[in-house]
């Protein structure tokens, strides 16, 4: 019951996860064109079959039978289980996090943190993206609507505690902006480059601030 170096040992709504020649669906996973996706945000678990009896050996000669989805490992994705005894992990400086966009403003992101390095926080924390830090250069040409949308799931770098209400973050590195986004009619969208998304269903593009592909 652990997670492979090809599966992601988090997850979040909508993250692929392997395709179903090689997983079985659990709990908290949904199919869409012959993949498997995460339904909800947690730590993705791998449970192995039972070992089956493996290929009959007549002298020389192997029958293999072909594979039955019975005896593919099933993959799921789990809510991390809170206890009173666990210690919260507040994001840190330097910390890279997953957050969701809440709202955008004129000169600022307003996200929810949901993941904290590996961990999934028991509390959401608050995090503004302000427009100064969504990227490295030309930064008085930054525009929050053309970088986020509401909904986007997006890495982000802790680089300031903030206030009392928010974390400040950033996505000025390559490997830092949206990771997940879901265009104007409802439909996941792929990255085409740093600074836009396409639906894969009316062809159209939207702009964001793409984390480049991890």
């Amino acid at each position: 019951m652990a997670t492979t170096s090809s599966s992601p040992s988090m997850a979040i709504p909508g993250q692929f996860l392997g395709p179903v020649s090689k997983f079985q669906p659990g709990p908290g996973t949904h199919i869409h064109e012959s993949n498997l996706y995460a339904s909800l945000l947690g730590v993705v678990n791998i449970a192995q079959p039972a070992k089956a009896p493996g290929p009959v050996k007549r002298l020389n000669k192997i029958i293999n039978t072909q594979t039955s989805p019975a005896e593919l490992p099933t993959i799921s994705v789990l809510r991390a289980a809170g206890s009173s005894d666990k210690r919260e992990v507040l994001p840190e400086v330097g910390n890279v996090v997953l957050c969701r966009v809440i709202r955008i403003m004129p000169r600022q992101a307003v996200v929810a943190i949901l993941i904290c390095g590996d961990t999934v926080l028991e509390a959401e924390w608050q995090g503004l993206i302000r427009v100064q830090d969504v990227r490295a250069t030309e930064k008085d040409r930054v525009k929050i609507y053309d970088s986020f949308r509401p909904g986007d799931i997006v890495r982000a770098e802790v680089i300031s505690l903030g206030d009392q209400a928010s974390y400040y973050l950033s996505t000025a590195r390559n490997e830092l902006g949206v990771i997940m986004a879901t265009s104007e009619a409802g439909n996941t969208m792929y990255p085409v480059n740093w600074k836009e998304y396409k639906d894969p269903e009316t062809g159209l593009s939207e702009p964001r601030k793409v984390a480049k592909p991890y």
